[in-house]
């Protein structure tokens, strides 16, 4: 099915257009609804261990400023690498995820122990000519990055241009070269949540190793309906494809009371196959420091007063 429609919608946006609003439509009121339940769901303790655990080991740690300098990326590599230095059983994250130029010196600190993810194509707007986007992910590639986190063009998919966002996503996952691609959709601006899942399977379509929610940039960013959406997107491509994408929602998602309901969410929806770094990741800053000082207690017994983790 997908070869074939992948041959029709490289020379028509019409037959691209007709797959994609013959999609299901989202029940708005039904998606929130069972997010809502599925985020009442509690674990035990000892599960919610591994929980955290997993949680750590799924961030994509960022930094994404305009001020960033090498000495603080160093120091974000650093952190990592060793979330708790009191702690040597703490697991290690699985990315840092910097602006292209940095990536170099992301991968200098990290070695071959992370991942390192760039985000391309203009983020976070995705408002620059094809070619610009092109020689970002490139070099971003030539960096160092071996996973690179594109924008798709939002004005493009919201005004019915679909075969030039598939055309963009095929030539950026080309220039990623060995590199996976996520494809960051900004749902906030994406309006209605059949958008967000027509967005979703013309990325895996186009190539996408990754579909993620968010830049961080814009208010919404992920949320629990939205993150279901993808969730059920990927389930039922692997149905019918047999290919994993993986799923990572990004913004907003600070505590690990907020980490630990995505986790039940991927289980419930796609399966203990998703539960892993490979397959499943979060786009954060701060999440790590609350994950942090949740294990602690749990280990301790006792909350460390604030000095305990990084400010970054």
């Amino acid at each position: 099915m997908t070869a074939a429609l992948a041959a029709d919608v490289a020379v028509s946006n019409a037959a691209l257009r007709r797959y994609l609003h013959g999609l299901p439509g989202v029940d708005q009121v039904g998606a929130e609804g069972r997010a809502a339940m599925l985020s009442t769901r509690s674990i035990k303790a000892a599960s919610k261990q591994q929980a955290i655990d997993l949680a750590i080991s799924m961030v994509d740690l960022t930094t994404l400023e305009g001020m960033d300098t090498p000495g603080k990326v160093r120091a974000l590599c650093a952190k990592a690498l060793r979330p708790d230095p009191t702690d040597p059983t703490t697991p290690h994250v699985a990315a840092v995820c910097v602006y292209g130029d940095m990536a170099a010196i992301a991968r200098d600190a990290v070695g071959d122990a992370l991942h390192v993810a760039a985000v391309a194509t203009a983020f976070p707007s995705g408002r620059a000519s094809l070619a610009v986007k092109l020689a970002d992910t490139r070099d971003a590639v030539a960096n160092g990055a071996d996973e690179i986190d594109m924008v798709i063009d939002r004005g493009a998919f919201l005004a019915g241009r679909y075969l030039d966002v598939y055309d963009e996503i095929v030539a950026i996952k080309e220039a990623c070269g060995t590199a996976h691609l996520k494809v960051i959709f900004e749902t906030g601006e994406l309006r209605t949540y059949d958008n967000v899942r027509r967005a979703s399977y013309l990325a895996m379509l186009a190539g996408a190793d990754f579909i993620k929610t968010s830049t961080g940039k814009v208010s919404p960013a992920a949320t629990l309906p939205v993150t279901l959406i993808l969730l059920e997107a990927v389930r039922d491509w692997h149905r019918q494809t047999g290919q994993r994408i993986g799923v990572k929602p990004a913004g907003g998602i600070r505590t690990s009371k907020d980490a630990i309901r995505y986790l039940v969410m991927v289980n419930e929806v796609c399966g203990e196959a998703w539960l892993t770094p490979d397959l499943f990741r979060f786009g954060a800053s701060s999440l790590l420091n609350d994950l942090l000082l949740q294990r602690q207690r749990m280990r301790t017994g006792h909350y460390s007063g604030p000095d305990y983790v990084t400010i970054d």
